[in-house]
């Protein structure tokens, strides 16, 4: 037979093969289906592998039917994996004729990575305790226990058996960088070391995962060793290491995977030793009617090209992607440096400085999570209305040599690590604080598109992992996403902490919706940033509700907005944030450009952030967990300080913890005021106290006027930036007098309105009075650049009720001790910073 009769014949079969519709070929794919029928919708196929097989085939001959492309069409059902979908060069469509693996109408097709444990049996006593357990036998691959870290029952998860009841935590007592243990209480005697225990435990911006070698016990103190490699790198690592705090209190920790530990509902526990599965049911579950899920696969779909055959334009709409499985934490731990970067090796420079930073003291080299979904060298790749859950690690990885693909209108939930990766953030081969600069542009990550998708109870076994993670990227556009309920940052962009230019520009984040962030750690943002990225715009985002780190290292470091080291050549504008909480990093404030970054940007700004038409409906599956406390909002204080000479940088340096909003300092001879934000301005007031024993500290915590330009001027346009005009004054010493007065302002917008309305013409932003017993502290806050004498008489232009008013407020008001006789107010001045 010639060759050419055989081709004929061949595409004959492959035809048939398939059915069409007017614009693509179409392969069909069901629970139902099997591997060896035709593929059509009424002889469906099996597996989505067999049915990527059948349209590579179709490209290979160049079918006639793939005109306008491939559509793979998979009905309702879930489909379990044994290996991961591979997409290949060879499987890359054409942008008039793209390959497309599609939801059915109205169906929700699951591709899943797990496996479903079933027949359990009740038991009474487990290892000496008495209680409700069930027990399953656990499932074998190739003769060996299947290996997993988390188990899902009817798709909420379970808690690996720990040491603390739950959300609780303990703290350490100390750790031995040199020894490489760490000291913990260890008061139930209960709880006995067995292989395989962890020890998980907060680090600043991080955790650990630490494998337990042994644990030695005196009395209620045990010492702990761990395995290696992360005892070494845990110990020798500076950045971030655990920590030590009078203040604050330790790092918090918790012990976990321990067959000891398996006392209360909702947990489980995985004996290896002798191949069984224990859980203790919350209530109303009946085990032997639910869906108990564990994940085998850690990878169940690589989109993987070369880069001179990159994979493009290959869609997935419509699919489901649950239960994926990541063991690297029980193989050789997990200590990550940032956002989930595991650190494969790091160690402090006994002399600080490297060619690219002088002042550098640590070393790092960073391995990278596996994901859900990873994307290597592939452009015009695109998912669509998917759904990411139930996943141990990252969700959805573009990694190297990616470009032009677009992510929207995905569910990414109950996610253990970042929702999205997305660039190069360090070879393993190179230093985590280098910049990337590449010889070859094709392994750029660049010109991606994500956009309204749901990020939602994300990072929760990583807690120092992201919504959106995005490393070195270019002309990335990142927009209209909304994140909630995650453990530290809504979103970071940028990795390296350097000046250096690098390849990094033209990045966006736009109109995202972050809300209800921080959950576990803190020196925290909605969005935060590294590195330079010229002509990069973070603009008409939405950050608001920061959960109640109740562990946090540092309780004041939770932000909005937030430009890290090295970050510069940013436009920050008109992000709705409910107080300007920012941190310009001294070592990032550099050509960045700041405007209209508070709560009085346009409510239009606020309502058009986050997921639009047509994906709204994702907002249903918005989790938010309420009874997780949010963090108290830092509230206007002034405190004074009276004493000699003052020494203003140690005062500066006392109150850098405190975090305090708008912290600016202004005297008059022996008086010192403190004017901002705060939280807990009594712990403040403690510190000074420790610090200055012999200063007189009052707090001024009683604001008995507040007038705010935004809420009393029609029409009203705040500001960008403020100046503060600080004066301080006497009320009468009888306690009429001072009633008097304070009434009189209780009173004043509704009886005396052209007061406000004086306020208003002068453009004041603020004017806010606190009291201390007698004495009054009046903030006027004028626009940056203006001056309150040319200001001032705008109050009492054309209204004269303004006039009447001051006369009789005079009668209340006189100088303060060290005041001359024609003396009222007494104008502090600014006390610059260096």
């Amino acid at each position: 037979m010639r060759l050419n009769t055989i081709t004929k014949i061949l595409s004959l079969f492959l035809i048939i093969c398939v059915s069409f519709s007017i614009n693509a070929a179409e392969i069909w794919v069901s629970t139902k289906g099997n591997d060896k029928n035709l593929g059509t919708k009424d002889n469906p196929l099996a597996t989505v592998h067999m049915a990527m097989r059948k349209a590579r085939e179709l490209r290979r001959l160049k079918d006639p039917s793939i005109k306008d492309g491939i559509r793979i069409i998979v009905m309702n059902g879930t489909y379990y994996l044994n290996e991961p979908l591979f997409v290949r060069p060879e499987d890359s469509g054409t942008p008039e004729s793209p390959t497309i693996i599609e939801a059915d109408a109205n169906a929700k097709p699951i591709i899943s990575g797990g496996i479903e444990i079933k027949n359990w049996k009740k038991t009474s006593v487990l290892n000496g305790k008495k209680g409700t357990f069930w027990v399953a036998d656990a499932p074998q691959k190739a003769g060996s226990i299947i290996n997993y870290r988390q188990l899902w029952v009817n798709g909420k998860k379970a808690v690996r058996a720990k040491s603390t009841a739950g959300n609780a935590m303990d703290r350490i007592l100390s750790w031995d960088h040199q020894s490489q243990t760490c000291w913990i209480p260890f008061k139930d005697k209960s709880i006995k070391f067995e292989p395989g225990m962890e020890m998980f435990i907060v680090q600043w911006w991080s955790i650990a995962n630490l494998r337990i070698k042994n644990i030695e016990v005196q009395k209620d103190s045990a010492r702990l060793s761990f395995e290696e490699p992360e005892s070494r790198i845990q110990s020798e690592h500076p950045w971030p290491a655990p920590w030590i705090s009078k203040n604050n209190g330790n790092s918090a920790f918790y012990l976990n995977n321990g067959i000891s530990m398996l006392n209360e509902p909702g947990e489980w526990f995985l004996d290896k030793k002798n191949a069984k599965i224990y859980y203790i049911p919350r209530q109303g579950e009946e085990i032997n009617s639910a869906k108990v899920t564990v994940p085998v696969l850690e990878n169940l779909v690589e989109v993987k090209g070369t880069i001179d055959s990159p994979v493009s334009h290959f869609r997935f709409k419509g699919i489901s992607f649950q239960y994926s499985n990541w063991l690297r934490p029980s193989e050789q731990g997990h200590v990550p440096l940032q956002s989930g970067l595991y650190l494969l090796d790091a160690y402090k420079l006994k002399q600080p400085g490297t060619p690219n930073q002088a002042s550098l003291e640590n070393q790092a080299w960073v391995g990278r999570p596996r994901a859900t979904v990873e994307v290597n060298y592939a452009n015009n790749i695109q998912f669509e209305s998917c759904r990411f859950e139930h996943l141990a690690s990252t969700g959805l990885d573009l990694n190297k040599g990616t470009n032009h693909n677009t992510v929207k209108g995905n569910l990414f939930k109950d996610i253990g690590g970042s929702a999205i990766n997305v660039g190069i953030f360090s070879e393993e081969a190179f230093e985590a604080h280098l910049p990337l600069i590449i010889k070859d542009e094709r392994e750029m990550c660049s010109d991606e598109v994500i956009a309204d998708n749901l990020i939602t109870n994300a990072t929760n076994e990583d807690w120092g992992t992201l919504g959106i993670s995005a490393g070195f990227v270019r002309n990335i556009t990142i927009e209209h996403n909304e994140i909630s309920d995650v453990s530290y940052s809504g979103m970071a962009m940028g990795w390296g902490w350097t000046h250096t230019p690098n390849v990094m520009q033209n990045n966006k984040i736009l109109g995202n919706k972050i809300h209800h962030y921080a959950k576990h750690l803190h020196d925290v943002a909605g969005i935060y940033t590294l590195s330079a990225q010229p002509n990069s715009r973070i603009e008409e985002n939405y950050i608001d509700k920061v959960y109640n780190s109740p562990y946090a290292h540092d309780p004041f470091l939770w932000l909005y907005l937030y430009t890290d080291e090295g970050s510069e050549g940013f436009t920050i504008k008109n992000n709705w944030i409910a107080e300007k909480k920012i941190l310009k990093n001294h070592n990032g404030p550099k050509g960045n450009i700041w405007e209209h970054n508070d709560p009085y940007v346009s409510t239009k700004i606020k309502e058009a952030a986050g997921i639009r038409a047509p994906y709204k409906d994702l907002e249903k599956e918005v989790v938010i967990d309420e009874k997780w406390g949010l963090q108290e909002m830092p509230k206007p204080y002034a405190i004074e300080l009276i004493g000699n000479d003052f020494d203003i940088e140690k005062i500066k340096s006392t109150l850098v913890g405190f975090r305090i909003v708008g912290q600016e300092l202004y005297q008059w001879k022996n008086h010192l005021v403190i004017y901002g934000k705060m939280n807990q301005p009594e712990r403040t007031k403690r510190k000074l106290a420790g610090a200055f024993p012999s200063l007189e500290i009052k707090i001024y915590d009683d604001l008995v006027y507040d007038f705010q330009n935004f809420e009393r001027c029609k029409d009203s346009k705040p500001a960008s930036d403020w100046e503060n005009v600080v004066l301080t004054a006497n009320l009468p010493a009888d306690e009429k007098g001072q009633k008097e007065y304070v009434e009189y302002h209780k009173t004043q917008f509704e009886k005396w309105p052209e007061v406000a309305k004086g306020f208003c013409n002068a453009d004041f932003q603020q004017l806010q009075v606190f009291k201390k017993d007698r004495q009054l502290i009046l903030v006027i806050s004028i626009p940056k650049g203006e001056n309150l004498d040319k200001l001032n008489p705008k109050t009492t232009e054309n209204n004269p009720r303004v006039d009447e008013w001051n006369a009789l407020m005079k009668k209340y008001q006189s100088g303060i001790e060290g005041a001359k006789p024609d003396e009222t107010w007494i104008f502090l001045n600014k006390v610059e910073t260096k």
